[in-house]
């Protein structure tokens, strides 16, 4: 999705794993692409990026490679990161170096300086004029439309592709806040491991993908869902397919499940009492695209005691909140990091 915009001077980017939200200033949303990169594995050249990227997955040329820049919500290849903000920016605002945009991108929660510079210097150089950083489990309170400003408590756990993040918000902001390399990537590796370590059947990342979006769920359920599964044999190496059920899935995942009802537990822990029983009483809200992994509010319920809710429009929270706090960046300066 892409509305070209040239009068806008102000862009906020939830720089996924997985996938890049664009926001602009009067026109919402304008750009959704995967986080991905073509690169000639010869020359190091990048051939394409985000869309055009992915599409060439398991169609290109032997010395093509597809990459992710990031991994587990931090810049993983600062050149392939650098390239896809440009072709971000370009493709949102338009390139012109009299205009260069003002740009708030979110990070996941308790990366490292060094990590938090890394981001910000890639998004100058790819044509930013001004650079903020803002978490992502404040990005998604502000976008879910938290009482932020409150003297209550509110949670949130946002639940990316490479990170999940959770904290407790409260009077215009965080009081505790946590995070987990545990979003849906790692669902995908447990899923891959689980297949070849059971099923001695070797899977890619697509499939892993496939599984979990087909019949993926936090609970066992009755009776379980089935799915064909094709890999290569790992004893034979030849072509090979079997059936798996949803509560084998279940099973895969649950070390990651295990580490984001850790994240969620440090946050409670870390959190006022007066403002732990806000939460007791309204809940937690869940953001994210692995946040609609089935049974997954319910999963969360029974482990920590609070109920869980599903936002409305969990993909988008956090790119939404970076919009707000970005035309609004007076109030949110002191929680943003900047160049």
């Amino acid at each position: 999705m892409r509305i070209p915009l040239f009068s806008s001077k102000r862009l906020g980017i939830d720089l996924g794993t997985s996938n890049c939200l664009v926001w602009s200033s009067g026109r919402g949303i304008i750009l959704s692409e995967p986080s991905v990169v073509a690169v000639d594995e010869a020359t190091g050249r990048i051939e394409a990026v985000g869309q055009r990227a992915a599409e060439m997955l398991g169609k290109t040329a032997v010395d093509l490679i597809i990459k992710k820049p990031l991994k587990e919500g931090v810049i993983a290849d600062y050149v392939a990161s650098e390239a896809m903000l440009k072709h971000f920016l370009e493709r949102s605002f338009g390139y012109s170096r009299f205009s260069a945009p003002e740009v708030m991108i979110s990070v996941p929660y308790g990366i490292t300086q060094v990590e938090r510079r890394a981001v910000l210097e890639a998004t100058l150089s790819a044509g930013a004029r001004t650079a903020y950083l803002i978490d992502q489990p404040l990005a998604a309170a502000v976008g879910a439309k938290l009482p932020i400003e409150a003297a209550t408590g509110s949670m949130i756990l946002d639940m990316g592709g490479g990170q999940v993040g959770s904290a407790v918000v409260s009077l215009g902001g965080i009081v505790a806040a946590s995070g987990a390399r545990a979003g849906g990537d790692k669902l995908n590796e447990e899923i891959i491991t689980y297949v070849r370590r059971i099923h001695n059947l070797i899977i890619g990342d697509r499939m892993a993908e496939d599984i979990k979006l087909s019949i993926g769920s936090a609970l066992k359920v009755t009776p379980a869902k089935k799915f064909d599964v094709r890999g290569r044999d790992a004893i034979s190496g030849l072509p090979k397919s079997i059936t798996i059920d949803s509560n084998e899935v279940t099973e895969a995942i649950q070390p990651a499940l295990s580490l984001i009802v850790n994240c969620l537990k440090n946050v409670l822990e870390q959190t006022p009492p007066e403002l732990a029983s806000d939460i007791i009483d309204r809940g937690l809200v869940l953001t994210g695209g692995t946040a609609q992994l089935r049974g997954m509010e319910r999963y969360i319920s029974n482990q920590i005691g609070v109920s869980a809710h599903l936002w409305e429009d969990p993909m988008h929270a956090v790119v939404y909140g970076t919009g707000v706090a970005l035309e609004n960046i007076d109030i949110w300066r002191k929680w943003v990091h900047s160049r």
